[in-house]
C-alpha cells in the first residue's frame, strides 16, 4: 500500500492555465511550462559556471525528446546528450553540432557512429571492443576526442532505479579503462574525456561528491599511468526530483560547492591539467515542468475502488514500470473535505495499468480533471502502442501562450507501417 500523502504539492503552473489547457484541447494530453525549464535550466547552469566558467550541460534528450523544449535549452547554453540515432538526427534538425552534441550509447550500432561522427558529436564509448569497431565503422580513422564511461563496480552503490553498478549492462570497468585509453591513444585520439553514470533520481548531495570524487581520482591515475591529458569529465546526470510532497529539491549552489571542493582537493592541488566540466541532465531539467491532464470517466466498486481515466499508461508508463509514485491532483474537486482511497486506472489489458494504488483523493465525480505531476521528463518519450492505443498530444506555455508542439497521433498514423 502507498503512504497516505495529505500534503498539497505545487503544480509548477497556475490552475488557470490548466483549465484554458482543457478547455481548447480533448484530453489525455501532456503540457510543459516553458518559461518554468528555462528559468529552471539557467539557474543549474549559473550554479555549475560560478565554480567552472566552460561548464555545460548536455541536457539528457530522451527525456524530453521535443525540438521545441530543445530549441529552448539550445538558446540558454545547453548541449545535447544522444542514444541512439533517431536523437541525433532530431538534434540535427534542431541545430545543434560539434561539441555541442554528446552521443552516449551502448550496444552501438556502425550507422549511428558514423553519423555521430559526421556531427562532431564527442563519442563516449561504453566497451573496450566498441575501440575497434569504431575504427572500422570509420573507415579506420578515429575521432580526435573519446570519452570512455567508467562502470566502478563494487566501488559505488547504484540506487533503486538504476541498479548496482556490478549488475548494469553499461561501462567499463577500472581494469578495462587502462588498456582502452592505451589503445585508443595508439589508433591516434589525441584528446580524452571520462564520465560516469551510476543513478538515476538521486536527491542526495553527497552522492554526487562521491561520484565527482571518484572520476577525480580515476582521471589522476590514468594520468600517470597512460601517459594522457584529460580535458573533460562528464559528472553524468541522475540528479532527481521531489515527486513526493515530503522531499526537497536539489540545491544547485549547495552541489556545486561540493564538486569543486572535490575537484580543488583531487585536480588543483595535484597539478593536474583543468577539466571541463559536464553534466547530462535530463529529469531535473524538464521533469518538474510537466504535467499529464487526464479525465475521470468511469468509476468502479469491487473488492477495491477504482477511477478509470482516459489515459493509460501508453501516456505514462513509469508508475506501471517502476511502481513510481507521481502526485495527483483533483482540479477543482466538487467537495474538497470528502476524500476516498483510489486505484487511479487507465483502460490497457493489464493489471499494473494504474497510476497509484490506495491513493487517498478528494472524491471524483466522471468528468472531473486530474493532473498528474512531473510528467515533463521520461513522460510522454516513453509512450507506446499496445492495445492499439494512441500517443497523445503534447502542448507548451510559454509566454502566456498555449500552442501545440506535438499532434495526438491518429488511426491513420497507427496503420501507416501496415499492409491493409
Amino acid at each position: 500500500m502507498e503512504p497516505i500523502i495529505d500534503e498539497k504539492k505545487e503544480l509548477n503552473f497556475l490552475e488557470k492555465d490548466i483549465i484554458k489547457a482543457v478547455n481548447q484541447y480533448p484530453t489525455p494530453f501532456h503540457i510543459y511550462n516553458g518559461d518554468k525549464i528555462k528559468e529552471n535550466g539557467e539557474s543549474l547552469m549559473n550554479s555549475f559556471k560560478k565554480y567552472f566558467p566552460n561548464y555545460r550541460n548536455y541536457f539528457a534528450v530522451k527525456a524530453t525528446p521535443n525540438p521545441s523544449i530543445l530549441k529552448i535549452l539550445k538558446e540558454i547554453g545547453m548541449g545535447v546528450d544522444c542514444s541512439s540515432l533517431a536523437e541525433l538526427i532530431l538534434s540535427e534538425k534542431v541545430g545543434f553540432k560539434n561539441e555541442e552534441i554528446m552521443f552516449t550509447s551502448n550496444n552501438t550500432k556502425s550507422e549511428e557512429y558514423k553519423k555521430a561522427y559526421e556531427l562532431g558529436s564527442i563519442i563516449n564509448l561504453d566497451d573496450y571492443t566498441q575501440i575497434e569497431y569504431l575504427y572500422k565503422s570509420l573507415g579506420g580513422i578515429m575521432p580526435e576526442l573519446i570519452s570512455f564511461r567508467y562502470n566502478p563496480g563494487p566501488l559505488k552503490k547504484g540506487n533503486d532505479i538504476i541498479g548496482n553498478p556490478k549488475d548494469a549492462k553499461f561501462g567499463l570497468t577500472s581494469d578495462d579503462l587502462e588498456r582502452a585509453y592505451n589503445k585508443a591513444k595508439e589508433l591516434g585520439v589525441k584528446r580524452f574525456g571520462l564520465h560516469c553514470m551510476v543513478a538515476s533520481n538521486e536527491l542526495d548531495l553527497d552522492y554526487f561528491e562521491e561520484t565527482a570524487r571518484l572520476l577525480f581520482s580515476t582521471i589522476s591515475r590514468l594520468t600517470e599511468s597512460c601517459g594522457i591529458t584529460f580535458e573533460m569529465v562528464n559528472l553524468g546526470g541522475g540528479i532527481g526530483i521531489p515527486y513526493r510532497p515530503n522531499q526537497k529539491p536539489v540545491d544547485y549552489l549547495r552541489l556545486t560547492e561540493k564538486i569543486s571542493n572535490a575537484y580543488n582537493q583531487l585536480i588543483v592541488e595535484k597539478g593536474l591539467s583543468k577539466l571541463n566540466v559536464v553534466t547530462e541532465c535530463g529529469r531535473v531539467i524538464t521533469g518538474p515542468y510537466g504535467v499529464l491532464v487526464t479525465k475521470a470517466i468511469h468509476s468502479k466498486s469491487t473488492y477495491k475502488e477504482y477511477i478509470g481515466v482516459d489515459a493509460c499508461m501508453v501516456n505514462l508508463m513509469r508508475p506501471g514500470m517502476y511502481g513510481a509514485y507521481h502526485h495527483i491532483t483533483v482540479l477543482n474537486p466538487t467537495d474538497p473535505n470528502s476524500t476516498e482511497t483510489y486505484d487511479v486506472v487507465g483502460s490497457l489489458c493489464e493489471n499494473n495499468d494504474k497510476f497509484c494504488i490506495d491513493r487517498i483523493l478528494p472524491k471524483i465525480h466522471s468528468g472531473d480533471t486530474l493532473v498528474i505531476h512531473d510528467t515533463g521528463a521520461h513522460g510522454h518519450s516513453m509512450g507506446f502502442n499496445y492495445n492499439g492505443k494512441l500517443r497523445s498530444a503534447e502542448y507548451l506555455l510559454l509566454n502566456n501562450s498555449i500552442n501545440c508542439i506535438r499532434r495526438a497521433e491518429t488511426f491513420d498514423d497507427l496503420f501507416s507501417t501496415l499492409n491493409i
